[in-house]
């Protein structure tokens, strides 16, 4: 970031190190853990079936089915999104009561809880203690995966929101990273060290917890909800080192004048609001989109995919950890190009990516028992599929959720946002095993439809935020909602007109 450059607000590029720490510090101790307990359970998933069922035999006497087996296994999977459902559902209360910084730090005991039932579990020979604390780890993710980007788009400058924004979707990636190299059988891969490998997510929090109360809270926050005009001052200039910080406060208190008659609202009321009707649509699109994408049933089941792509069983857990890597410089390009390129295009050809890619894997598959050359060309796909995520999909839904709403809204959209990605990403993690073993290789059509849907949805429906404040944002959704109004009465005149021209055509045959 260059040095004498400034951004229309008098802000020089390069003084946002309060800003930057922040970023890193609350994606490394709540971002982060999102990614490493979606992939934490795949490389050990052979040696918790093995504790349950003989967990089960010495209660009972008598083992688990297969069946039964497998429906427990899923149930470990997905009740972590269970969790995050919960999370997100709660999440507009806690940062209206606590702050976006002390929703952070207050829900990091959580973690411990958690990691403690998950750490114990098999000394106390119980299932039900690994259970319970993925569940808890959902909720902490649930809540995470909202207020990390509420608090780092409010407190970013406009020049930096998107590089900011996309932070944590980097620290997923590498918590997801972390978990592929933490799981190979040199390290905790073992047999005896799977319950301490659930756990290990105690340590950056912990970390987090140390070092982020000294940094000061959400600006936007203290001065549109708390009104403390002192605390806003005190905490831009530190967030704004060099800045001229005028700009800014004014920009704030439009926004606060705007809402001075707007408490804020419930998500019964943002959905019934017809003013916001497109952005809660453009919200509940891309976050459904995000889950159904297939990139959850990738994360999940990396293992069970390169088996099935015929990977001999020695190098799949090498495999898994290398995608990894293509998770990290992804996220880094998306994050170093956003600013330049925008939030369209990352989205747009990052969904359209992970279509292609599911259906060459639905190809590859298929193929693979007549071209064995095939089996590479699938993992290639998961590559591909892994690496079009993590450049937009990742993380900028949650960036456009709040850049898409004002102060007022933002914490009504994010429970929107929030529950209905954790809903899809329980459907995904609970479905897809079922779903394989009936459709086979056609189930990744499913995610290829879904993918290029949402491409030619962000194409049409969303505009460009780069460079805007959340005002200007405003006003241009508003200016976008009268042409897509249009559009709509344009497309409902000639559906009718179809309509009743088909049956006469037909009659006068």
């Amino acid at each position: 970031i260059g040095h004498g450059r400034e951004d229309l607000s008098g802000c020089p590029m390069g003084s946002g190190t309060r800003t930057l720490a922040v970023a890193f510090l609350s994606s490394f101790g709540s971002s982060m853990l999102y990614g490493y307990n979606l992939a934490v359970v795949n490389s050990p998933a052979v040696y918790i079936k093995d504790f349950y069922n003989k967990t089960v035999v010495s209660r009972n006497g008598t083992g688990l089915s297969g069946e039964t087996l497998t429906l427990m296994y899923s149930l470990t999977v997905s009740v972590f999104a269970i969790g995050g459902l919960l999370g997100s559902l709660i999440v507009g209360m806690l940062v209206t009561r606590f702050g976006r910084k002390g929703t952070v730090i207050n829900t990091s005991v959580l973690v411990f809880i958690a990691g403690s039932l998950m750490g114990f579990s098999r000394i106390c020979g119980s299932p039900e203690m690994v259970i319970f604390g993925r569940f808890i780890t959902g909720i902490h993710s649930g809540i995470s995966l909202s207020v990390v980007p509420m608090y780092l788009g409010e407190i970013a400058p406009k020049n930096l929101r998107g590089f900011l924004g996309l932070v944590p979707s980097i620290f997923i990636g590498t918590g997801v990273f972390a978990a592929q190299i933490l799981g190979l059988h040199e390290l905790l891969g073992k047999e005896e060290h799977w319950p301490l490998f659930l756990s290990v997510v105690v340590l950056p929090t912990f970390i987090q917890l140390m070092l982020l109360p000294w940094f000061p809270e959400s600006p936007r926050y203290l001065l549109i909800e708390k009104h403390n005009v002192h605390a806003t001052i005190t905490a831009l200039k530190q967030y704004r080192a060099k800045c001229n910080i005028q700009a800014e406060i004014e920009e704030m208190q439009e926004e606060q004048h705007s809402l001075s008659s707007v408490e804020t609202l419930s998500v019964w009321k943002l959905l019934l609001d017809d003013t916001v009707r497109w952005q809660v649509l453009s919200v509940v699109v891309i976050n459904i989109g995000m889950q159904l994408s297939g990139i959850d049933a990738i994360w999940f089941y990396t293992n069970d995919i390169f088996k099935n792509a015929g990977i001999p069983a020695p190098e799949i857990q090498y495999t898994t950890a290398g995608t990894g890597v293509i998770e990290i410089i992804a996220g880094l390009i998306g994050c170093f190009t956003i600013e330049k390129l925008g939030r369209r295009p990352l989205m747009i050809g990052g969904f359209a990516m992970m279509g292609i890619c599911s259906g060459g894997i639905t190809l590859a598959l298929l193929l693979q028992t007549h071209l064995p050359f095939m089996r590479y060309i699938s993992v290639c796909c998961v590559v591909g599929i892994i690496a079009g995520f993590c450049i937009g999909p990742a993380g900028v839904p949650f960036l456009i959720t709040a850049e898409l709403f004002k102060q007022s809204h933002r914490p009504a959209a994010y429970i929107i946002g929030g529950s209905l990605n954790w809903l899809s990403n329980f459907t995904v993690g609970f479905v897809f095993p079922f779903l394989q073993m009936s459709a086979g290789a056609y189930c990744y059509l499913v995610f290829a439809t879904i993918c290029v849907f949402v491409a030619i949805y962000v194409y049409i429906v969303i505009p460009e935020t780069k460079n805007k404040t959340f005002m200007e944002i405003s006003r241009m959704f508003s200016k976008k909602e009268a042409v897509l109004e249009t559009q709509a009465i344009t497309v409902y005149k000639f559906t009718s007109l179809v309509i009743c021209t088909v049956p006469v055509v037909v009659w006068f045959s």
